[in-house]
């Protein structure tokens, strides 16, 4: 298969359709109810100063499933993966309308989860930065019902606290301002679908780049929409897909796990240290504040295109460098991540301020 029919047509029409559908999105948002008008909702993380529709995972959505119908095959991993996405979006219609509690949110998210897991997708081996593989591939337990089946125990829990846990972090770690997360995302997606193209010549990597591409132009083509001053926001639905496709292209692309990080270890690192700041301080750890880096570049005197910006560059460097580094080389650079960022959250937050 060549490269126009592996890539660049799956993400071109993906891109197309979320483009056209967003803002149809937008027009009746108001009448659907999807709307987050900042004088109603007064939550501290909300920085927006004008209504705004939500539900931006609906298009994104719309535009993964046609694009998958068309260049994927449905087989049982496929379907599983769409069965997970519709629960997200559902959900994130809900909470846009309704803004559920977070640990119902975070229920629903293991539910989504365990779709693609149920559907035979999970993670055998990990490499072990010490050298060697780590084999996940036992215990199991077997069973006959309607057929004979396999639970790999190791294997189905690492995949599903994987899937759920980069939900939440991008949701948490990269949704704080105009367009941040769509570019973020599109960049992630990016980067596994070049790390699967190394291996095109494995006709199981196919699926992969092509679900890859379908993802990073969806997200793409919402992009215009989302950047500042943004149209629509992505929603819980529109973060929490992200996150979930994101980590499943990392489990399918011969367990890119490792890789994956690297590329989100900005609103990885950030996400650690805001939950670990929360619970220090007796809060909830999935209650939303005005903690994050994006807010505190904010405060310091950051745009909200800059700090965009900054994230989009600096994601698309370490998926530069995710491309080259070994198994041993991603954990250095996941220490030299956290102690930047460390290093910058505590700057801005203890920093000399400016008097007048």
């Amino acid at each position: 298969m060549n490269i126009n029919n592996l890539f660049f047509l799956p993400w071109t029409i993906a891109g197309i359709l979320s483009f056209l559908i967003t803002p149809l999105v937008i027009r009746y948002a108001g009448k659907i109810g999807i709307v987050d008008d900042p004088k109603l909702n007064k939550h501290a993380k909300v920085i927006h100063t004008y209504p705004v529709p939500r539900g931006g995972g609906i298009p994104i959505f719309i535009a993964l499933v046609i694009s998958s119908l068309i260049f994927l095959p449905m087989d049982k991993h496929i379907v599983g993966i769409l069965i997970g996405a519709v629960i997200l979006v559902v959900m994130g219609f809900l909470d846009d309308k309704y803004n559920l509690n977070p640990y119902l949110r975070l229920i629903l998210g293991f539910a989504a989860a365990s779709s693609p897991i149920i559907a035979g997708i999970g993670i055998s081996f990990i490499s072990n930065p010490l050298g060697g593989v780590i084999n996940l591939s036992q215990p199991q337990i077997n069973f006959t019902f309607l057929g004979n089946h396999s639970i790999w125990i190791l294997s189905d829990l690492f995949a599903l606290f994987w899937i759920t846990f980069l939900m939440n972090i991008v949701n948490m770690g990269a949704k704080g301002v105009d367009g941040q997360m769509s570019g973020v995302t599109v960049i992630g997606a990016l980067t596994i679908a070049f790390l699967s193209l190394k291996f095109s010549a494995d006709i199981a990597q196919w699926p992969v780049i092509i679900l890859a591409a379908i993802t990073a132009g969806a997200y793409l083509g919402f992009l215009p929409w989302h950047i500042f001053p943004q149209k629509i926001m992505p929603g819980y639905g529109g973060s929490t897909l992200a996150g979930y496709l994101l980590a499943i292209l990392s489990i399918l692309s011969t367990t890119k796990v490792g890789a994956l990080m690297v590329v989100l270890g900005v609103p990885l690192i950030d996400t650690g240290y805001t939950i670990i700041r929360r619970i220090a301080t007796g809060k909830s750890p999935v209650w939303g504040d005005r903690g994050h880096l994006h807010h505190r570049l904010l405060d310091a005197g950051m745009s909200k295109s800059q700090v965009a910006l900054f994230y989009w560059l600096i994601t698309a460097m370490l998926g530069f460098a995710a491309l080259n580094l070994n198994t041993g080389e991603k954990v250095y650079t996941m220490i030299g991540i956290a102690v930047a960022v460390g290093g910058l959250i505590i700057w801005l937050t203890y920093r000399p301020k400016k008097t007048t």
